[in-house]
């Protein structure tokens, strides 16, 4: 039996997102009762409007160019079409499910959360990482604490202050350690400098575009930070959004149950961690 700590953040109506992606809305079409069966019986149901960033979810490796290519050289106009990518799309990545690595900077500066436009370098990823030896094919996530910022939009957005994460120097030492996935709380695995939102990401250009490492951006770490487990199991499984360039995901940890104490979350608080069986 493992415990299951689920690492995505709950989709609502204005939840923080990055600007350059279409706003997440969910209406009910149908409400109970606006049609009942002869029966009795009636329905409800909705309709969701999403962009494939928004909220948990999985970059692509077809998300990025640079100078005019994505990953492996391919020239975008070649895959593209009206119905998506061709190839490099998040319909190619195949689930994960294995060993995973908890980087958490935010502890090795002995903080919650590391300040708002702090730019991680290799230094602190070797800190991190100290006893845990990194293997090709890993996942590896970066805890900064920011996930606790959730409920404050403005203030998880960086709107003043900048978010914190790695640095282009950090994004190559993730690189040689040759990760399957890399992932992290904020909207960008990036550092975003104070006043300069998405002006450029070049941790996306090495891993996404050099690399071919898939990213998971705006991950619900904070309470598997407080559990103090570092090494577990990860379940990574987008939806598999034919062409898309990124889709939600609901990432889980399996944590060996002997292992660790999660922080109790408030009553009825979908953070709890639960019991589930082995995967």
């Amino acid at each position: 039996m493992h415990r299951i700590v689920d690492l995505a953040q709950p989709m609502r109506r204005g939840m923080p997102q990055s600007p350059n992606h279409p706003p997440f809305r969910m209406v009910l079409e149908r409400r109970h009762g606006d049609m009942v069966r002869a029966d009795g019986g009636s329905a409800a149901n909705e309709v969701i409007i999403t962009g494939g960033h928004v909220g948990t979810h999985v970059d692509a490796l077809a998300h990025v160019s640079q100078d005019g290519l994505v990953y492996g050289g391919l020239k975008p106009a070649e895959l593209t079409s009206h119905d998506g990518f061709s190839a490099l799309g998040i319909d190619d990545f195949v689930p994960y499910v294995g060993r995973c690595l908890l980087l958490d900077v935010a502890a090795v500066h002995g903080v919650p959360a590391l300040p708002a436009g702090y730019e991680i370098t290799p230094d602190d990823l070797d800190e991190a990482a100290a006893g845990l030896a990194p293997r090709p094919g890993d996942a590896l996530l970066v805890g900064t604490g920011w996930s606790r910022h959730w409920a404050d939009g403005p203030a998880f957005l960086g709107h003043h202050g900048g978010v914190p994460g790695p640095g282009e120097a950090a994004g190559h030492w993730l690189a040689a350690r040759r990760p399957r996935v890399v992932g992290g709380e904020t909207i960008a695995f990036e550092r975003l400098a104070p006043g300069r939102g998405h002006a450029t990401l070049p941790v996306h250009r090495v891993l996404l575009v050099e690399s071919g490492i898939n990213i998971v951006e705006t991950m619900k770490l904070d309470t598997l930070l407080d559990t103090g487990v570092r090494d577990f199991t990860l379940v990574l499984n987008p939806l598999p959004v034919v062409g898309a360039t990124g889709a939600p995901v609901r990432p889980l940890a399996l944590l060996d149950p002997a292992v660790g104490a999660p922080a109790a979350g408030p009553a009825g608080s979908r953070a709890a961690v639960t019991t589930g069986g082995a995967a």
